[in-house]
């Protein structure tokens, strides 16, 4: 159907009747979830249809390109709908089983990976990392006054002094990111500086192996635990879970995780044969006029445990589903009860220093699990929604939340590499769904 006169806005919708668009079929590349009707699980559909018309007109502003949104219980689908382009250059339509790049949404399928293991007594949360990878033994401190905010040490040719760890990493500092191990362009400090040329842009120009071989070789940021800062804790648990099954990581999520849940369109970097189902960017950014380009992550040298996956949609919110049914989806348990509550429950230390996590930008109300942010704020800057949600986004304009509280799961999926777009899409969505709620 189309929404606008230049026909920048093909809707297709499955779930309900929308405005009068037949639901869609089952995805091509998928199974078939169970369906819910909309009013019976709890929503008003002509609540649910100011979803679409909202992201029509982003799409008919020129702000995105198009977009996935879909809306499920532990029980089953409510609703989804794709509007816009999947290739706004030659104005191919969005579908439902389009293909994004989930970026940092790959962390939490990482952690439910490395959860199985633990289930399993393979792996120990609380092993130090240098248990299962031995160059990461013997860490040593960036010994600076506060090296998360001492900009140009090194800048001036400076070293940077170190110390001996008051205590070692461990997996369960990867899995909350208060390892110590930053992303170094995240800020400007000398030990950030550090990182940044090191291992560049990761996956894509290192090996797994070159790639940990220089994390290991660079001092820690902080003191294991002490912070809580963003990093690349969840490329090291994919090294980890390497080691511990000899494995790839490809294969073992595939193994654990992503097979069990028919999660067939999942993947690290598009597959072979799949390339038109691949969602674009704009070319150009639409607030800056420059130049937009998503990573090639055909040239991906290893398995990106942080944010090397592509995936559907409809892919996602069968994992979704996994967490609000407490590690079973329709009969079929892959995690333990308790074991998904530990995941999606607070992990910090009191006395952990969140500041970067709660900043404005970021999850401002929230504190960390393992893999994911955990909302344990009911109102706020951290906007509409429950105590106990948990989230985390991916860098090219995916996002998600689950609310078992709520027994409520969300994807709204798209492609714009825009910061302010992607906030703006996000808390439109968050709003425009709750307010869908009876």
């Amino acid at each position: 159907m189309t929404r606008a006169p230049d026909g920048a806005s093909a809707v297709e919708s499955r779930g309900v009747e929308s405005r009068g668009v037949e639901p869609h079929g089952v995805e091509p590349h998928g199974v078939e979830p169970p369906r819910l009707d909309a009013a019976s699980a709890g929503f008003s559909p002509s609540r649910l249809a100011r979803i679409e018309s909202f992201l029509a007109a982003e799409v008919a502003a020129g702000r995105i390109p198009g977009a996935v949104v879909g809306i499920v219980r532990s029980e089953g689908l409510v609703w989804s709908a794709a509007v816009g382009h999947r290739d706004p250059v030659r104005r191919i339509p969005m579908t439902t089983d389009a293909l994004f790049w989930i970026a940092s949404m790959t962390k939490p399928l990482t952690t439910a990976a490395a959860l199985t293991l633990v289930e399993q007594g393979r792996l120990d949360l609380d092993a130090e990392v240098g248990t299962y990878l031995p160059q990461f033994r013997d860490r040593r401190v960036a010994d600076l006054p506060d090296s998360a905010a001492t900009p140009g040490g090194r800048a001036e040719g400076m070293p940077i002094p170190t110390r001996r760890a008051e205590r070692q990493p461990t997996v369960r500092d990867l899995l909350r990111h208060t390892a110590g191990i930053p992303e170094g362009l995240l800020d400007d400090t000398p030990v950030h500086a550090l990182y940044a040329e090191a291992v560049g842009g990761g996956m894509t120009d290192l090996t797994g192996e070159e790639f940990a071989d220089r994390l290991a070789a660079l001092p820690l940021l902080h003191e294991p635990g002490r912070r809580w800062h963003y990093g690349w804790g969840l490329d090291l648990t994919g090294f980890v879970i390497e080691s511990v099954t000899g494995m790839s990581l490809g294969d073992f999520l595939h193994e654990s995780i992503l097979d069990p849940l028919a999660m067939r369109s999942t993947t690290f970097g598009v597959p072979a044969g799949q390339r038109e189902r691949y969602a674009a960017a704009a070319p150009l950014d639409p607030l800056t006029g420059r130049p937009q380009e998503l990573p090639d992550l055909s040239i991906a040298r290893f398995d990106s445990g942080g944010a090397g996956l592509v995936g559907s949609a409809g892919d996602y919110l069968r994992f979704i589903r996994l967490l609000l049914g407490g590690g079973q989806v329709d009969g079929r348990r892959l995690l333990g009860r308790k074991t998904v509550e530990h995941m999606l429950s607070d992990q910090l230390d009191e006395t952990t220093d969140v500041r970067q996590l709660q900043q404005p930008g970021w999850s401002p109300g929230h504190r960390f699990g393992l893999g994911l942010a955990v909302r344990t704020a009911s109102g706020g800057a951290a906007g509409l929604g429950s105590v106990g949600e948990v989230s985390w986004p991916g860098a090219a304009g995916t996002t998600w939340w689950a609310d078992p509280r709520e027994d409520l799961g969300v994807v709204f999926f798209t492609h714009t590499l825009s910061e302010p777009l992607q906030t703006r899409c996000h808390r439109a969505i968050r709003s425009l769904v709750l307010a869908a709620l009876d």
